[in-house]
């Protein structure tokens, strides 16, 4: 019996900026509904990664497929159609309106609304509205303005924004920056829900080691525009190559 497709498949990817090397034959396969981090320092290379699978960018060489199809160098809302969808790691909410406007407009912007005033004054499906709020576990914060709620709480909505279209594949970019140890569980917590009730397919990236533990998901680990190594959380802990690129830390620890 034949293995399943990749819901992502990155095969030889390079990108270069002139004479810069930022990616060098980055490869790897993501399965529907599964987790997978990537982790590293500031500068080796993740959010080039991302830019180039949501088409923000072009790669210099190597492939991108997603579902069958190959999306490298495809424009980005063409992309998000596709059913990929990418968290910055700043929010991109709605600070001066309520966590229940916030999410009708990610409701009415997939309903085809245009501009931020018609998109307040839509009426989208309440109850859809309330089971997005569910998910991020912010129910008892719908009245909330988003200015008044906490930062990892802001992350969360965001993240059920995103899940208002049909999303098949999720980026993280970076999403427990400035966070507490229980807002980054709080954060982990809801990536293991979208990939055990909705079978999403989850990739993160991160260099904080706290949210790759919580995780508890498959980790490459890339240094200097590459993968140096490949494993669950306490392979990578102690492998030597990680340990001298990256955690800083004895090889004993």
């Amino acid at each position: 019996m034949s293995a399943p497709r990749p819901l992502l498949s990155v095969q030889g990817l390079a990108k270069r900026f002139g004479g810069v090397v930022a990616l060098v034959d980055i490869s790897f396969e993501i399965e529907a509904g599964s987790l997978h981090t990537i982790l590293g320092p500031n500068g080796c290379g993740k959010t080039t990664l991302f830019n180039l699978i949501d088409g923000s960018l072009k790669p210099t060489a190597g492939q991108i497929v997603f579902d069958g199809e190959r999306i490298d160098g495809e424009a980005p809302h063409r992309i998000a159609r596709r059913g990929i969808a990418r968290k910055f790691q700043v929010p991109g909410v709605f600070n001066e309106l309520s966590v229940a406007q916030n999410l009708e407009i990610a409701l009415a912007r997939v309903g085809g609304g245009y501009s931020v005033s018609a998109l307040v004054t839509a009426r989208p499906d309440r109850d859809r509205r309330d089971q997005l709020a569910d998910l991020a576990g912010l129910t008892d914060k719908l009245g909330y303005k988003v200015s008044e709620i906490a930062h990892g709480e802001r992350q969360r909505l965001e993240i059920a924004m995103l899940l208002a279209g049909d999303v098949r594949l999720l980026l993280l970019d970076e999403p427990t920056a400035g966070m507490s140890v229980t807002e980054t569980e709080s954060i982990a917590h809801l990536a293991r829900r979208l990939s055990e009730e909705r079978k999403l397919a989850v990739l993160a990236v991160e260099h904080d080691l706290s949210f790759v533990r919580a995780l508890g998901a498959p980790v490459l680990v890339a240094n200097e525009g590459r993968i140096i190594a490949r494993g669950d959380y306490e392979e990578i802990r102690k492998d030597p190559r990680v340990i001298q690129s990256y955690l800083g830390m004895a090889a004993d620890a």
